[in-house]
């Protein structure tokens, strides 16, 4: 071993305990001391608050009394080592310092996390779709702990009875398609006057890709304005059309190209006067140059995609139809991690929260990457539920250990087992698409039922 190679593993040692060896190969969390320093005798500076956050998420409990408890079982490289109630070991179990930290975060600290994070994963390895990169955008919502602060910011839905109780955030998320890697999400409120919807969310999300990149949506995006923003930023884009809207545009189209069970049309497409309408700011000269395809994917199914890329309807078809990940990704994130269940009230730190909870959905992504090597196979061939079951019970669970051949042989160990959670190869079946059956949440609560009249009621006096 060199001096260079012996130099990192020092470092990985140094700076991580257990599971975050992943997170010491993407990012320095004393940076964030070294940038936002606090008083000499902080216990929780920023980089270990940053630490628990992601902790937090990636434990089963998943609350603030867990992710003290356990930093006092294991301990973490990350407390200053000059503090006496360090050194002693009589640090308070209460959360009410760990609750501070959290408040006095930088918010700028979490985003510059998730980006440094985001980055290093992507920037890793050479996409296999011809060398494009898709990144895909999708929209969800999220629930949140109705304090006035959150309602305020996040009206909850009304009906004929009246205001909700629960604040509902409207939120665009993006993630490379062929690891699953979350990119920073943009969110606003879904309801009330400042309401703003998915596509205006997505727009900003196209603001931040990284470069290079092209942006693969669903119908909900396929319209001029989303495409030519798209264009603006540099992205090209393959965006899934409507009927009703594929209609409108292949009649003004030239077929340039055709073949068994597809068709291609070249096209240049210009803002409708409802479009401009409700985009006034687009430029009176906005057009775009793009080509429809029409693909038949099965009797039942025929697809319609607006495209700027060059390429063959059917490679374009076979890319889309990988679109829907993006939906197991978000129930991965929100189920399967409990990302749905953010219990920050304030308007801070559930952004925080948020942000943090991406960190450690990406840091599993990454080790399920691994362990895809390993075994030989694309990531998402690997199940997530089943690596997030290896990763907590082969790695979190276990305690905290500063020996690197420990680790080495712990670590080798994890992915050993992960690298058998792969999911079946079935080639031959197919399954119409389905939505996934509604959860069972604390917002939902059975509806009281009129009580059925006894016999000895109904008797007349």
């Amino acid at each position: 071993m060199d001096g260079k190679q012996a130099k990192k593993r020092k470092a990985v040692t140094s700076d991580l305990q257990a599971a975050f060896n992943l997170l010491a190969e993407h990012v320095d969390l004393k940076q964030v001391d070294r940038d936002a320093p606090l008083r000499n005798n902080a216990v929780y500076t920023n980089g270990l608050a940053l630490w628990m956050m992601i902790m937090q998420r990636m434990t089963p409990e998943g609350t603030l009394e867990s992710s003290v408890k356990q930093l006092l079982d294991s301990g973490s490289n990350l407390l200053p080592q000059n503090n006496k109630r360090v050194t002693e070991k009589t640090l308070s179990p209460n959360t009410a310092a760990f609750s501070n930290a959290r408040k006095r975060l930088p918010l700028n600290c979490a985003y510059w996390l998730h980006d440094q994070v985001a980055t290093s994963i992507i920037s890793r390895y050479t996409p296999t779709s011809a060398g494009i990169r898709f990144i895909v955008i999708d929209g969800t919502t999220v629930s949140l702990t109705p304090t006035g602060e959150l309602r305020k910011a996040f009206p909850p839905a009304t009906n004929q009875h009246g205001s909700g109780v629960w604040p509902i955030v409207n939120m665009a998320v993006a993630h490379e398609l062929e690891s699953g890697c979350a990119l920073r999400p943009e969110f606003g409120p879904m309801y009330g006057e400042n309401a703003i919807s998915e596509t205006r969310l997505a727009c900003k999300c196209v603001e931040r890709l990284p470069e290079g990149s092209a942006v693969m949506a669903d119908s909900g995006f396929g319209i001029f304005f989303f495409a030519y923003h798209c264009r603006q930023h540099g992205h090209p884009f393959l965006l899934r059309l409507t009927n009703d809207r594929w209609r409108s545009l292949v009649k003004k189209a030239e077929i340039e190209s055709k073949g068994d069970g597809w068709k291609t049309y070249r096209f240049q497409w210009s803002p409708s006067p409802k479009d401009r309408t409700s985009n006034p700011d687009l430029p009176p000269d906005a057009m775009l140059e793009v080509r429809l395809h029409e693909c038949v994917v099965h009797p039942d199914l025929t697809l319609y995609t607006v495209t700027d890329l060059v390429g063959n309807a059917r490679f374009f078809s076979d890319c889309y139809l990988h679109r829907g990940d993006i939906e197991i990704d978000i129930r991965n994130f929100k189920v399967v991690m409990g990302a749905e269940t953010i219990r920050g009230k304030s308007l801070d730190v559930f952004e925080k929260e948020l942000i943090t909870s991406m960190v450690a959905y990406n840091l599993v992504i990454q080790y399920r990457r691994e362990a895809a090597e390993i075994a030989g196979v694309e990531p998402r061939r690997m199940s997530f539920k089943r690596i997030w079951t290896t990763f907590t019970i082969f790695l979190l669970r276990k305690p905290a250990t500063n020996d690197m051949n420990e680790w080495e042989a712990r670590y080798a160990e994890s992915l050993r087992i992960a690298k058998q959670d792969k999911l079946p190869n079935r080639p031959d079946r197919q399954y119409p698409r389905q939505a996934y059956p509604r959860r069972p949440k604390t917002t939902h609560f059975k509806k009281r039922k009129t009580p059925t009249p006894s016999a000895d009621n109904n008797e007349k006096p």
